[in-house]
């Protein structure tokens, strides 16, 4: 049996994303038979349907990656209530041309990590209504919502709680065994 590749797309473009610290542990705890791959979003142009005669290098690189990826785990932080431009602008970039996406028919998880105690809900919940229309069908337990992150990262950034861990490894498990199923 081949490996499954699963793409992790960080919607926080910070240098020292808490969004980025959580995946890269995640990325760390999946089986041997998976295949994790970071999708940079960073330099995806802004969606403009004009550019698609002519699509921008950025568009054709996400969209081949997100194409060669057989599910997918997002971890977002939450600007106003919602997901950041940059993961929006991913979502719609490889959702197109219109009747053409790459999304459709693969699982997915959310992960949304914060500062503060309400863990991102509203970017989760976005993120969960945008995948749904984009025919990617969503891990719906465990949720993860990570909060009040920074209690527990090391000083280095590292994910140090024990606790943390465990429900991460847990939420991989259970999102392996969803994948299976695609």
């Amino acid at each position: 049996m081949s490996k499954k590749t699963i793409g992790i797309i960080v919607g926080s473009l910070r240098k020292d994303s808490f969004n980025k610290s959580i995946a890269n542990y995640v990325s760390s705890v999946f089986p041997e038979d998976y295949e994790v791959k970071f999708i940079d979003i960073s330099n995806v142009d802004m969606f403009n349907q004009d550019l698609e005669d002519n699509p921008p290098t950025s568009w054709t690189k996400l969209r081949e990656e997100v194409a060669s990826s057989d599910g997918f785990l997002f971890f977002t932080p939450e600007y106003n209530r919602s997901v950041p431009a940059v993961l929006k602008n991913t979502l719609d970039v490889a959702s197109r041309p219109y009747g053409q996406s790459v999304w459709g028919g693969k699982p997915a998880g959310i992960v949304s990590v914060s500062l503060g105690a309400i863990s991102g809900f509203g970017a989760n919940h976005h993120l969960r209504q945008v995948l749904t229309f984009l025919d990617v069908y969503t891990l719906q337990q465990p949720e993860a919502y990570i909060g009040n992150v920074m209690a527990l990262l090391d000083e280095s950034g590292n994910l140090s709680n024990e606790g943390t861990k465990e429900f991460l490894k847990s939420f991989v498990s259970a999102f392996v065994k969803f994948s299976e199923k695609f």
